[in-house]
């Protein structure tokens, strides 16, 4: 017998960022969460830049008006590489 979920149990769109840094040498454990992203592991530079690079890509969400969730895969690349590329100035 099949059950079916109720009108409000239906899945809602989610998405998120998820950074990982594999160049730890330190041994630290570097976790940070925030609206919408997780941010695991790097070093202390390489996990300070993910944290500023999903902020700044909120930001610029906000800005437009918009959700992570609201938004295309191709505007989020466009949206990732003009704050990668306003970082990196």
């Amino acid at each position: 017998m099949k059950m079916n979920r109720p009108q409000s149990a239906q899945q809602t769109p989610k998405a998120g960022m998820l950074g990982v840094g594999l160049d730890n040498t330190d041994g630290e454990t570097r976790l940070t969460r925030g609206k919408n992203f997780t941010l695991v592991g790097g070093s202390e530079e390489t996990h300070s830049m993910m944290q500023e690079t999903a902020v700044k890509v909120n930001e610029a969400l906000d800005r437009k008006g918009k959700t992570l969730e609201e938004t295309s895969p191709e505007e989020f690349r466009d949206v990732l590489f003009d704050v990668v590329e306003k970082i990196r100035r």
